[in-house]
């Protein structure tokens, strides 16, 4: 393996720099329980901490172990997940806690090799799992992790293609086999975390309070900006729906949307390919939208694809018939407890009250989402 002067004492920089340096006082940290650190490494993938925090508390308030969440129902989660995107992390955390009680007494595994077997659960966030709970030595790699490495052995590429990552891989495995037997493992996984997200960050990164600026290949030939060079650039694409707010004596009309999908096992209001579509519907069910109904068109950016919602309000003053299965009435009392996503949030919280958000309503999250 190659800059093995520079992997002889990485772990042991990294660990030092974070005993002093590092983040000491996030909810999460100060625990060896598997369940907590393992909630917040699912919440923590591709959401910033400042985000995080207040989600992890009031699902931990809910659900405090393995045991209340795997006995929840998917309803009864979404909530408190809502406005965090990514619902997939959601649905795989509900899975995976029924696994662990069927199948595992309710118990993590105790190697990260196991972890990694269950829903959800990839190599990088098992191994930070088994490194907090049990001080296992295995090396993590999330995209704050990838940034370091790439930037401090050079390496080039995207690190999202395989030949890179194996690469990135390997440098991790020999930094780990290279440093002391002693290791702090906790201090180490977290002091990559907090130098990628605190000092080598992705737009400006703080090169003069670095603890391995000295060795660092990107600062010593001036790529801190290029590296880790940028996923090829692909045109985003553009899709449109139009959404209907049917609204009747304090209540709005949402469906279940299903899985997969976008929004999977969330509320939504009723969504169709085109205003034409959603006319026909309300006509099937005894009501006509005028023009006056049509609200300002707005765009949610996925990472794939933007999403242009045509929304049309209908306010009527007897419900046209029994919502089916996948649809039910809500009232606006109850839509803080209800799992909808952040665009469907932004509408609602739009129309007069009863329906807009009140201050410091603790139901209300009005994040972006992916």
């Amino acid at each position: 393996m190659q800059n093995d002067n520079r992997l002889r004492d990485f772990a042991t920089r990294i660990c030092a720099w974070q005993r002093r340096h590092g983040r000491h006082h996030l909810p999460w940290q100060g625990t060896r329980d598997p369940y907590r650190i393992w909630l917040s490494e699912i919440m923590l993938q591709q959401t910033q901490v400042a985000t995080v925090i207040p989600y992890y508390e009031r699902f931990l308030a809910r659900f405090p172990d393995i045991g209340a969440l795997a006995g929840a129902d998917q309803d009864a989660v979404m909530p408190y997940w809502a406005g965090l995107g990514y619902y997939a992390r959601a649905r795989n955390l509900h899975r995976c806690a029924q696994v662990l009680v069927a199948e595992h007494e309710g118990r993590f595994p105790p190697h990260s090799g196991g972890i990694a077997q269950l829903p959800g659960i990839g190599r990088s966030t098992a191994a930070a799992i088994a490194a907090f709970a049990h001080g296992e030595r295995s090396p993590i790699m999330d995209g704050n992790v990838k940034r370091v490495f790439t930037r401090f052995f050079g390496v080039r590429g995207h690190p999202g293609l395989r030949a890179v990552e194996q690469r990135l891989w390997a440098l991790a495995e020999a930094a780990l086999e290279q440093a002391p037997a002693d290791l702090d493992m906790a201090a180490y996984t977290q002091g990559l975390m907090d130098l990628g997200s605190q000092v080598c960050t992705r737009g400006k990164p703080l090169c003069g309070q670095c603890p391995m600026a000295d060795g660092c290949e990107a600062r010593r030939l001036g790529l801190q900006r290029e590296l880790p060079e940028p996923r090829p650039r692909r045109a985003i694409p553009d899709r449109h729906c139009a959404m209907l707010l049917l609204l009747s004596d304090g209540s709005v009309l949402l469906e279940k949307q299903p899985q997969p999908g976008i929004w999977g096992g969330l509320w939504s209001l009723p969504r169709y390919d085109s205003a034409t579509e959603l006319a026909d519907a309300c006509r099937n069910m005894g009501v006509t939208v005028t023009e006056d109904g049509r609200m300002a068109t707005l765009v949610h950016t996925f990472t794939h694809f933007r999403l242009h919602i045509e929304p049309w309000r209908l306010e009527v003053p007897h419900r046209a018939a029994e919502a089916p299965a996948d649809r039910k009435w809500v009232r606006a009392g109850q839509l803080g407890d209800t799992a909808v996503p952040a665009p469907v949030r932004s509408l609602l919280d739009a129309l007069p009250a009863p329906f807009g958000a009140e201050p410091n309503d603790p139901g209300v999250f009005s994040l972006s989402e992916q």
